[in-house]
């Protein structure tokens, strides 16, 4: 599939600085590396973005998350191999990214959510999802469906 529209060419300053909050953002996290790609992950399927669910998945198992835990990731509530911090962090994710369904769980999501994250953790990991959820938006809209290689490429040019 080729991008209607190339975001980075249109409007390279712009993207990159957004490149650049969303890079800082997830290094500020300071959450597990594995439950951020899990949240990424989980995010970029929920909107159905192909981009970052293949580049997230990429990326979990560079960070040692394991295919059994990748594949199951979309039925994680029936999963035995997902701890409660990443059940509470993934209950958010799933919250959050159905507001606009007008599916408001995200009470029950934060109860949840409030047991196994400090204040600052739940800012930090919301923050993830919400730049995650940008993300997915730019990739789907424009329909950008970049080479692995160049994504880091870009990730590393925006970071310097």
């Amino acid at each position: 599939m080729t991008a209607r529209l190339d975001p980075f060419a249109a409007a390279p300053e712009l993207m990159k600085k957004w490149t650049g909050a969303g890079l800082a953002i997830a290094a500020a996290s300071s959450l597990e590396p594995s439950l951020n790609e899990l949240v990424k992950l989980r995010a970029s399927q929920i909107n159905g973005c192909a981009n970052c669910i293949n580049m997230h998945a990429a990326e979990a198992r560079e960070k040692g998350e394991t295919e059994q835990r990748i594949y199951l990731l979309s039925a994680w509530r029936e999963a035995p191999c997902y701890t409660d911090r990443e059940r509470a962090a993934l209950g958010w994710t799933e919250a959050l990214m159905r507001l606009s369904e007008g599916r408001h769980e995200h009470e029950g999501a934060y109860e949840a959510l409030k047991t196994q994250f400090t204040e600052e953790e739940q800012v930090k990991l919301t923050l993830l999802i919400n730049v995650t959820s940008v993300w997915n938006r730019i990739a789907v809209g424009f329909g950008v469906f970049a080479d692995l290689a160049a994504i880091k490429s870009m990730q590393a040019k925006a970071a310097a």
